[in-house]
């Protein structure tokens, strides 16, 4: 099982990652953009931001780690059960939200 601590240990080697609040919540920004936030809706749950591409093969995957909510549809997040979600995929997922957000600049580090 994961933490949000641990998602933000891991997090915080990207460079300029900070802790910050999102919605009220516990969340990763770079270059001040939000790419994660702890959900306060339901326990254990992580919103990351990704492609819809991507969002629709996660979903698409059956793994109960990954779902969504009617809020989100249309919408370039998927929302990941940090207690079923395997760590190395967490990471992955937490470094490409990142990318998304992350300046040009960041990105060609």
């Amino acid at each position: 099982m994961r933490t949000w601590e641990q998602v933000v240990a891991f997090a915080v080697g990207l460079p300029e990652v900070e802790e910050s609040t999102w919605y009220r919540t516990p969340a990763l920004k770079v270059a001040g953009k939000g790419f994660a936030r702890l959900r306060d809706e339901a326990e254990g749950g992580l919103v990351l931001m990704c492609g819809l591409d991507e969002k629709a093969a996660l979903l698409a995957s059956g793994d109960p780690a990954f779902y969504t909510t009617p809020h989100y549809d249309g919408y370039g997040a998927i929302l990941v059960d940090l207690g079923r979600v395997d760590p190395a995929q967490l990471e992955e997922l937490v470094e490409e939200a990142w990318r998304l957000k992350a300046p040009a600049r960041l990105r060609r580090r």
